[in-house]
């Protein structure tokens, strides 16, 4: 029977409290390109978790959101791809809105690098 991808994201893949961005953060484990950085740190679930930080010099609110609506976009459809296990928190690189394909790659690579470096981390 063919697998059923389910292409939502539920709650419990965001990343929520203070304490869990401050884990990840505490890891140190990043990789960055021009559009995007990811902090990432295993989470011991079978699924990844994503948080996003958007800071003030990407514009105002409304900008701000529009960013954090593209790369929570690009994590849902993308999220299969993605390696199992971590958490992951995505930092804007550039104020410029990028394409939504341009994220989704950047975001499959940049995610599978940190996950190499957290896996030569603990050997």
């Amino acid at each position: 029977m063919a697998e059923t991808r389910r292409f939502t994201f539920r709650k419990a893949e965001h990343l929520r409290s203070p304490l869990d961005f401050r884990r990840v953060y505490a890891r140190r484990c990043a990789a960055s390109d021009a559009w995007l950085l990811v902090q990432a740190c295993p989470n011991g679930l079978p699924h990844c978790r994503l948080g996003l930080s958007v800071s003030r010099k990407y514009g105002n609110a409304v900008a701000r959101n529009r960013l954090r609506r593209l790369y929570r976009e690009a994590f849902r459809l993308s999220k299969h791809d993605l390696p199992a296990g971590l958490d992951l928190v995505l930092i804007p690189r550039s104020p410029n809105e990028p394409t939504l394909d341009v994220v989704r790659k950047s975001l499959k690579s940049l995610a599978q690098q940190a996950s190499r470096k957290l896996n030569r981390q603990s050997l």
